[in-house]
């Protein structure tokens, strides 16, 4: 959802601002998957390859992270109707909508290896 509204913002700029502001994203992505998700993923990874007996989906993630996670899905709405460029705001939106595909595919990775 976030790559989309990122794409349909940027879609009516000119080839090279799409070009920049998505490379702004896509840098912005690479940084925050490298310095933040990898290690709320190692974490979590961590604690299901602990658990015992039959897991729930959501078992691994403690309930700050899903606090964290209203606070992030109200930040995003407020963001998106705010006065903030649509432009200027798709860098955000890139960089953590692909940071979150980014912390999933090693999700799947790691399930697909382990046989989790």
């Amino acid at each position: 959802m976030l790559l989309s509204l990122a794409f349909s913002w940027l879609s009516p700029e000119s080839v090279t601002y799409r070009y920049l502001y998505a490379g702004a994203g896509v840098l912005l992505a690479l940084l925050v998957h490298h310095f933040g998700f990898l290690k709320i993923v190692d974490k979590n990874l961590k604690r299901i390859h602990h658990m015992n007996g039959v897991r729930c989906l959501f078992a691994f993630i403690p309930w700050k992270s899903y606090l964290m996670i209203a606070v992030m899905v109200i930040m995003g709405g407020l963001l998106r109707h705010s006065m903030i460029p649509k432009k200027e705001l798709a860098i955000l939106y890139i960089g953590i909508g692909l940071a979150l595909i980014l912390s999933s595919v090693r999700y799947i990775r790691v399930f697909y290896e382990r046989g989790l």
